[in-house]
Order: structure tokens, then C-alpha cells, then sequence
């Protein structure tokens, strides 16, 4: 059955889901040194499914680094059914998923279908395919494949420069370009 495993592809992302954003990132700041993070308030996606439906919870992201790999946090407004919802009740949090980066996003789409794992959900944001397959029965968690298009690359070098030149006293909260555009209401 080896050839049908996901290709060599190291986990590069760990994924907790929260109840309080800005604590967990406080909370890891102080105990591992993780940081900074970049927030992603209300995330909201071009193409979303879960579990066949159009059903898109609301919810928040950050992003930041820990040596080689990026710590995911989410935290969910609401209580419509989700990947995170089946995994942890109102009021709940833990370790959510593992991620993949993919070059070739449909093949490995493919391949975890034919091995029998779900897709729970499956979703294109800023110029990016990933979907979430119910791995639990091996793992114990959830993982994401993620495509690996150029721009997302450079935007993950450039979070886990920022990790590797921080120092304890700096801003915990990485701000881009961008979310200062979207502030402004630019």
C-alpha cells in the first residue's frame, strides 16, 4: 500500500483550535517563544463545502511560527456544524489537524479519497485549494492538504523570517501591508 500514501511531504503546519485568540498566542508567546502571529479575523472563503453542504462557520485564524513549523490557531464565533465542532463542544479546545503542502493539490485530493478518508470540508481562499480529510482512525485528528502556490510560499518565508529575527519584547502580533489596506478600509 505504499503507493498509495501521501507523497513525501513533511507535516509543516500543527493546528489548535481555541476559545480565546489572542490568549492562546499570549499563552504560547510566553511558554515557547512562538511568534509573532499574523490574525486573520472572520475568515471568509470563494468556494467552501463541509460535509456536502455550503455551511461556512465563522471563524478566526492566526498564524505563527515555532522553529520549522507554523502553530495555527482557531477560534470559532459560532456554533454551525464544522470540522471544529467535530472534534470539540462549545467551550472546548485542543489539537485540531495536521497540514500538507502539496504541489500536485488534485492527485493527493484523489488519493486520501481512495483510501477511504472523508472529505470533511474543502474550501479555495486567496488563491488556494485545501481540504480537510477525517483522519482520526489513524491519527487521531484532522489533516489538511494544502496547495503550495508561489504566493502563499513567499508570505509563509517572510512570517517565519520574522519568527526566527523576534526577540522577547517584541510585538507579539505580526501586522502585513495588507491588513493595515483593510483597516483603513482600503
Amino acid at each position: 500500500m505504499s503507493g498509495d500514501r501521501i507523497g513525501s511531504y513533511p507535516f509543516f503546519q500543527e493546528a489548535y483550535f481555541v476559545n480565546d485568540l489572542d490568549g492562546a498566542i499570549e499563552k504560547w508567546s510566553d511558554l515557547y517563544g512562538a511568534g509573532p502571529f499574523r490574525r486573520t479575523w472572520h475568515h471568509k472563503t470563494d468556494k467552501f463545502h463541509y460535509r456536502g453542504t455550503d455551511q461556512e462557520a465563522d471563524v478566526s485564524y492566526a498564524f505563527g511560527y515555532l522553529g520549522d513549523i507554523m502553530i495555527q490557531f482557531i477560534q470559532q464565533h459560532d456554533d454551525t456544524p464544522s470540522i471544529y465542532r467535530d472534534m470539540f463542544a462549545p467551550g472546548e479546545e485542543g489539537f485540531h489537524h495536521v497540514a500538507i503542502l502539496v504541489h500536485d493539490f488534485e492527485a493527493e485530493y484523489q488519493r486520501l479519497l481512495h483510501k477511504g478518508f472523508i472529505d470533511a470540508c474543502r474550501l479555495y481562499a486567496d488563491g488556494v485549494d485545501a481540504a480537510y480529510f477525517d483522519t482520526r482512525e489513524v491519527n487521531g485528528c484532522f489533516t489538511e492538504i494544502h496547495g503550495d502556490p508561489p504566493g502563499i510560499l513567499g508570505r509563509w518565508a517572510a512570517m517565519k523570517r520574522a519568527h526566527e529575527l523576534w526577540r522577547p519584547g517584541d510585538d507579539i502580533y505580526l501586522v502585513l501591508d495588507k491588513d493595515i489596506e483593510r483597516a483603513a478600509g482600503g
